[in-house]
């Protein structure tokens, strides 16, 4: 294992010019992600300077047999921290032969949002905090939970440390350094309520840029994941019954919520949000109603409310925000699995662009 493990480190720069680009998409579900590497001839730090790159779509999901190939166009490029050196990771999206963005490729859409002059104006800012859960391989049940059993009522395990209460510390802590070597923005970690759930922060990030940087960060989690031998879960709600479920909170702000005078215009963007519930709900991850029942920490799923440190809100302002009378406001309602594409377009859209 040895010669393996000195193989996979292997440092090859002092050979070749040649790097390795890993080329991540997001497959039929939605939700699962897919890479596949090639050479290049030298390092690339601008994703208009990668090639295009095809795929079987038909064994993901996003194409038939008779007709399966689809094209990936690279969109953004982080460095790899598994093979370290000039070697890239690459957040590509798909669209058919012909140029067409295939069904399933939020991206596209979110880029002509975010490219909306008015949009671009506001320099929409976000950070997105993004909870999962860790789950033992081959029972599928929470890393640290006994099999067939559960742990001790939640408490002590927001935030928590000991080896009762921690379950999966060493992952996070992969996480969290792969994140900051990609370049990922990620701002933070930490332990969630339930135990085996954690939560790391994305952002802040601007535009289109914050669905990136949280799609390779789930991809580095993937992957990081796959080596420890533990399933990554991002069900908003993995364990029924008293037991918190999995959010995406996305916190977001425009120029115009940061400059004096800041908080008028989020109570009038809270108010076009309240307008457009059902829309935002149903754009908002698949089984958020088993997550958003009025508990654990969230606001019913039938109803809006907003509110100053309230979290049980659909909306939570800050204290510090109200105190400056600018800053930010967070959306409670996203779920885990939340593609953060649509989230983050979708509140600018609302919010900047409808009336």
């Amino acid at each position: 294992m040895s010669l393996l493990s000195d193989l996979i480190n292997l440092d090859l720069s002092a050979s070749t010019t040649k790097i390795i680009a890993e080329y991540v998409w997001i497959g039929g579900s939605g939700m699962d992600l897919r890479s596949k590497a090639r050479t290049l001839s030298g390092p690339v730090n601008d994703p208009s300077k990668l090639p295009k790159w095809n795929y079987d779509g038909s064994s993901t999901g996003q194409a038939t047999g008779e007709d399966s190939e689809v094209i990936l166009h690279p969109q953004a490029i982080f460095k790899d921290p598994f093979r370290r050196g000039n070697n890239i990771l690459v957040m590509c999206d798909a669209y058919t032969p012909a140029g067409v963005p295939i069904p399933g490729n939020n991206r596209h859409n979110a880029a002509k949002i975010f490219s909306h002059p008015d949009v671009a104006a506001e320099e929409p800012w976000y950070g997105i905090e993004q909870e999962y859960t860790l789950l033992q391989k081959d029972i599928k049940w929470p890393l640290g939970w006994p099999v067939g059993g559960f742990p001790g009522p939640q408490g002590p395990y927001y935030c928590g440390a000991g080896a009762d209460k921690a379950f999966g510390r060493e992952i996070v802590d992969a996480h969290y350094k792969a994140c900051l070597y990609a370049g990922i923005n990620i701002s933070g970690v930490n332990a969630e309520v339930m135990p085996g759930q954690w939560e790391f922060q994305v952002g802040p990030a601007i535009g289109i840029s914050a669905g990136d940087e949280v799609w390779i960060a789930r991809f580095l989690l993937e992957r990081i994941t796959e080596m420890a031998g533990v399933v990554l879960s991002l069900d908003p709600k993995p364990i029924e019954g008293d037991w918190n479920g999995a959010g995406a909170h996305t916190n977001y702000s425009t120029k115009s919520m940061r400059a004096d005078g800041g908080y008028e215009v989020i109570k009038k963007a809270i108010g076009k949000l309240e307008l457009k519930h059902k829309q935002h709900i149903a754009c908002y991850g698949v089984g958020n109603e088993r997550r958003l029942t009025g508990k654990h920490e969230t606001a019913s799923i039938e109803t809006f409310k907003w509110g100053v440190a309230n979290r049980g809100a659909s909306v939570r302002i800050g204290r510090d925000t109200e105190r400056e009378g600018k800053g930010y406001f967070e959306d409670r309602r996203p779920a885990s699995n939340m593609d953060p594409y649509v989230v983050t377009s979708m509140i600018a859209e609302t919010t900047i662009i409808g009336k």
